[in-house]
């Protein structure tokens, strides 16, 4: 599933070019995308102006004039590119908007579990603070994150999988970040001491910004605006390599497999012992 640096990515293409936009005509291929009926949605959209796309965790976000704001969220393979007025056809379109210039924007997704929705701006709203802080915002500190996690005995992976304590974090970049962090993807949130904490912080936020300035992970489906994929794949440490000699001490990287997902990890960076405390921790 694309995350927050993949998002990141799309929105910025999409930023230069489209603001300013008007949509001419809706073409709904695959209604099973849409939360609303597709006469509806393309009633919605259809004349609107695009005003400004920003990203909400995994979320893209398009305002458009008036109280009107297109939510797209990609799913696990779902693209959503700008295409020229001659380019070439998507493999598996699945809503065409033709813009007032000739250009197609056309979200594309081979497994369709990507969802497109037409909201008022006060139901973005609402919806949008139901959602964690984001993590590369200047706002959101390692004492933030610290306070967050004393709540939690989830498993740290999967407390950064959670869309509701902090946004745009998915298994790619949850499990590199804790590879740069020395920490065992099992271990309890609340074990997390606060020294962890501060590095967690900075490994999340390092590894973010790498991938955004690699224009995301492609591994196999995703693709920025203009449909060249990322170039992150090759800086990855840990996901996808186990088997592989850990870049930091060169012990073999494992996969484990909890929570429906596989985590990757090197057992000599990351050791954990569910019957010991972690250093500076009383019993």
């Amino acid at each position: 599933m694309p995350e927050l640096p993949e998002v990141e990515t799309i929105v910025r293409g999409l930023s230069p070019d489209l603001p300013g936009r008007t949509i001419e005509a809706v073409r709904v291929l695959r209604p099973d995308v849409l939360r609303q009926p597709p006469r509806a949605f393309s009633a919605e959209l259809t004349g609107r102006t695009f005003d400004s796309v920003s990203r909400r965790g995994k979320n893209i976000v398009a305002r458009l004039k008036g109280d009107t704001v297109l939510v797209v969220n990609l799913g696990m393979t779902g693209r959503l590119l700008l295409l020229p007025e001659k380019g070439p056809e998507t493999t598996h379109p699945a809503v065409r908007f033709t813009l007032d210039t000739g250009r197609q924007l056309v979200f594309d997704d081979v497994r369709r579990f990507g969802v497109l929705e037409v909201l008022s701006v006060s139901e973005w709203t609402t919806r949008s603070r139901r959602l964690g802080p984001e993590p590369l915002s200047p706002t959101y500190t390692a004492r933030t994150l610290s306070a967050g996690l004393t709540e939690s005995v989830s498993p740290i992976r999967s407390w950064l999988l959670d869309q509701r304590r902090l946004v745009g974090v998915g298994n790619i970049y949850a499990n590199e970040a804790l590879h740069v962090a020395g920490i065992h993807p099992r271990r309890p949130a609340k074990s997390i001491t606060g020294g962890e904490a501060r590095g967690l912080h900075r490994a999340l936020r390092r590894t973010l910004r790498q991938a955004i300035a690699n224009r995301g992970t492609t591994l196999r489906d995703y693709r920025d605006a203009t449909g060249v994929p990322g170039e992150n794949a090759a800086a990855l440490r840990v996901y996808g390599r186990a088997g592989n000699p850990c870049p930091r001490c060169s012990t073999m990287i494992e996969r484990i497999v909890f929570g429906n997902r596989s985590a990757f990890l090197c057992p000599e960076c990351q050791p954990y012992d569910p019957g010991e405390q972690p250093s500076g921790e009383q019993p």
